[in-house]
């Protein structure tokens, strides 16, 4: 009797599994439904796009005589700058001389509105500022590219710096533990755009050296990226005093009475650090380590200091040159979604690896 009843709680728990397994693969299969229509939406959309020269054929013909004049000159006198973002698309063109005149259109759907006033108008500006802050186009130096890039790689090489200067911290050795204790303190003590100035400016002036002589003179972007890794080493270094606390104090959160255990097997500090507290401790670094991360993302903006076309220097130079505020914009919604994208994959890792399964 006892033996059925035992056999008849399995079932049930196991009956009970299942049916929540079959909850989830519902619950993720509508995800995915939902997703794929979205995806599924905006390729017929693209498609829709009516393209450049359709675009252009809908110009005036005062417009359409001089861009088929400039076929054969080679100085242009009209002036176009096309941006394809997506499922939609915005041509604006200009010309000099002593009557000047510039057009504005925007396509989608397959249709193509003047985009010289009214809502249009906004539509075809924002649709220029984000093509422009988002990058495309351009190589990685360049809008949000370069802030997701710069993010990644601070955060990266802040924890591997972290976890040794968190090591150092709480090593019995006095001297490695004052050392990493200064360097913690200094670089949590300091503003990080003083710390950027430091690198870009004061370093290679005490050393007599430029940034961009790490690359070859025949590279283009060769003073983007020597700022780049400018802007890479003093956000890595300010990263890496704070991952080093997170660490620190995910490290010590675990009982010490596992330390004790390893030892009476008959492993090293460092066997027993390596096996098992450092694996222990990264499920408890996670959600300090998003939000280090997601303010490196808005700290990446101080770039602008030092001339990197991230996101805000490309929204200011855009503000400066065409007085629009509406430039703003795109850059917050830019920022929120690439935010929004980060906190939604850190908080998956975070439930994958929960302390608490």
């Amino acid at each position: 009797m006892k033996n059925q009843n035992e056999a008849g709680e399995a079932a049930k728990q196991s009956s009970s599994g299942e049916k929540k397994k079959k909850f989830d693969l519902k619950k993720y299969a509508k995800q995915l439904i939902v997703i794929g229509i979205i995806l599924i939406a905006c390729i017929i959309l693209a498609f829709l796009k009516p393209g450049q020269q359709a675009l252009l054929s809908h110009t005036s013909p005062a417009m359409q005589k001089m861009i088929d004049a400039d076929a054969n000159l080679t100085r242009k006198r009209v002036t176009a700058t096309y941006n394809s973002l997506f499922i939609i698309e915005y041509v604006s063109l200009s010309t000099s001389g002593a009557n000047p005149m510039s057009e504005r259109y925007v396509g989608f759907l397959g249709r193509v509105f003047p985009a010289d006033e009214g809502a249009m108008k906004v539509v075809g500006q924002m649709v220029n500022y984000t093509y422009r802050m988002l990058g495309c186009g351009e190589n990685l130096m360049h809008g949000a590219k370069l802030t997701i890039l710069l993010t990644t790689l601070t955060v990266i090489f802040g924890v591997l710096l972290g976890t040794i200067l968190a090591l150092g911290k709480i090593s019995k050795r006095k001297f490695l533990s004052k050392l990493s204790g200064a360097y913690i303190f200094f670089f949590r003590g300091t503003p990080l755009l003083i710390q950027l100035f430091v690198v870009y400016f004061t370093v290679p002036g005490i050393f007599g050296f430029a940034w961009r002589d790490l690359f070859p003179a025949s590279d283009a972007e060769a003073v983007y990226k020597g700022a780049f890794t400018a802007a890479l080493i003093a956000f890595a270094l300010n990263s890496g005093a704070y991952c080093a606390e997170i660490v620190r104090s995910a490290i010590q959160s675990i009982d010490k009475g596992q330390f004790e255990a390893s030892k009476a097997l008959g492993m090293s500090y460092g066997q027993t650090m390596v096996r098992i507290i450092i694996p222990q401790s990264v499920r408890r670094m996670i959600p300090n380590v998003s939000n280090e991360f997601i303010m490196i993302l808005k700290d990446a903006s101080l770039v602008f200091a030092i001339s990197l076309m991230d996101i805000t220097t490309i929204s200011k130079n855009i503000m400066t040159s065409e007085g629009s505020y509406l430039v703003f914009i795109p850059a917050l919604v830019i920022y929120l979604v690439i935010t929004a994208f980060f906190g939604f994959i850190f908080n998956k890792i975070e439930k994958k690896f929960s302390v608490y399964e």
